[in-house]
């Protein structure tokens, strides 16, 4: 029993490998050429899978610290492993993704053959800054009710709905997400929220007062009519709400909060 809620945790380890398999080894051409030998981008079927084991992952994050809680069975080990997983499902799976947008991005180019390999290698920052933000989190004192820098999961999370809004061809926002210059500004942003020194909103509930947990309820309405309205574009839309609401709500200076 004591042990449960790290076996949850690698669960979570688990789902990130397997997200990174399928976003690495998608089994299909990113692009290909129709009857008028145009070209034409597609995106495999397992990148999308890749956001799903992501999403999964996410669940398992929230479960393995609510039986931790629930067992009070919290423990350094704990910390350290649950920090570590996310490492691998929110910042490098994540990280790939990209890596993978960016190259079907290029292909729209004249020269897209002629793309070297450094064009592709931003994506690589969304990880650094996941790990960054993580072994900040680890030797903080302060775990009250803010984060330092947006949790990477709620990053994760984001970076995985675009390949799904893509798959799926929600609101026309292909050309948008498909493109290099918006994967840039994505990258840059999502980074920069995880390392800043911002405070976000922690939403954990430490009552059933609604007056005192109100952001974590106004989150959760927009996530049901996103999820019934937008569908897999309510993924952003949550995300940015939650920007909003910290950045307006939380402390003048994220010095003395704690991240998670």
């Amino acid at each position: 029993m004591k042990q449960l809620p790290n076996l949850i945790t690698l669960l979570n380890l688990v789902f990130g490998c397997l997200a990174i398999v399928c976003i690495l080894q998608p089994g299909e051409n990113i692009a290909y050429l129709d009857e008028n030998s145009a070209l034409l981008i597609n995106l495999p079927a397992k990148l999308a899978w890749g956001s799903v084991f992501v999403g999964c992952a996410a669940l398992v994050d929230f479960l393995d610290g609510f039986v931790a809680r629930l067992l009070r069975l919290h423990s350094p080990v704990g910390r350290e492993l649950d920090s570590l997983a996310d490492v691998v499902t929110f910042g490098v799976a994540p990280g790939m993704i990209l890596y993978q947008l960016l190259r079907m991005s290029y292909l729209r180019v004249p020269s897209a053959f002629d793309t070297p390999v450094i064009a592709f290698l931003p994506a690589l920052l969304v990880p650094c800054a996941s790990a960054y933000r993580l072994a900040r989190f680890n030797v903080s004192t302060n775990q009250d009710k803010h984060f330092v820098g947006v949790p990477t999961p709620a990053a994760g999370l984001f970076i995985a709905s675009l390949p799904l809004i893509v798959f799926f061809r929600q609101f026309h926002l292909s050309p948008w997400i498909i493109d290099y210059w918006t994967l840039y500004g994505i990258i840059l942003l999502t980074s920069y929220l995880m390392i800043s020194p911002f405070a976000f909103l922690s939403l954990k509930f430490r009552s059933a007062s609604i007056k005192e947990n109100w952001p974590a309820f106004l989150l959760g309405l927009v996530a049901v009519v996103g999820a019934v309205v937008l569908h897999w574009v309510a993924v952003p839309v949550v995300f940015g709400v939650y920007v909003l609401l910290s950045l307006t709500l939380g402390p003048r200076t994220g010095g003395s909060a704690a991240g998670a």
